[in-house]
């Protein structure tokens, strides 16, 4: 069975930087593809950014390009976002994800982790 973990939320001022990691576990995930999104209070569960599991392909929602950065460690079948520069509308509870063609659809996914909640300050 898939299990994804999310961990290394907190919370931080604006400006900051704050690396989050996804434990991946339950199959081979060498051709899956691997998202983050986040959901702020009120709102819908939106796409932050996606790669493929193996290669550099990734894809990023508009609000976060240029200062949040997707990537994997296939020795450690860990998925991570590195995020700086982060801003008050940041904030939200981030959920990795995992599918098998790249999409930014959050119905699309079909394994999800329970979310680590990260709060930015002004």
């Amino acid at each position: 069975q898939v299990q994804l973990v999310e961990s290394g939320g907190g919370f931080v001022q604006a400006g900051a930087s704050l690396r989050l990691s996804c434990a991946a576990s339950g199959r081979t995930f060498g051709t899956s593809i691997m998202g983050w999104f986040r959901q702020a209070p009120g709102k819908e569960r939106e796409f932050v950014a996606a790669k493929t599991w193996i290669g550099y392909s990734a894809v990023y929602a508009d609000s976060v390009k240029g200062r949040f950065t997707i990537s994997t460690d296939n020795t450690k079948n860990t998925v991570y976002l590195q995020m700086n520069s982060l801003k008050p509308e940041d904030t939200a509870v981030y959920y990795c994800a995992t599918t098998s063609q790249v999409t930014r659809v959050v119905r699309d996914y079909d394994y999800w982790g329970q979310g680590t909640q990260v709060t930015v300050s002004s």
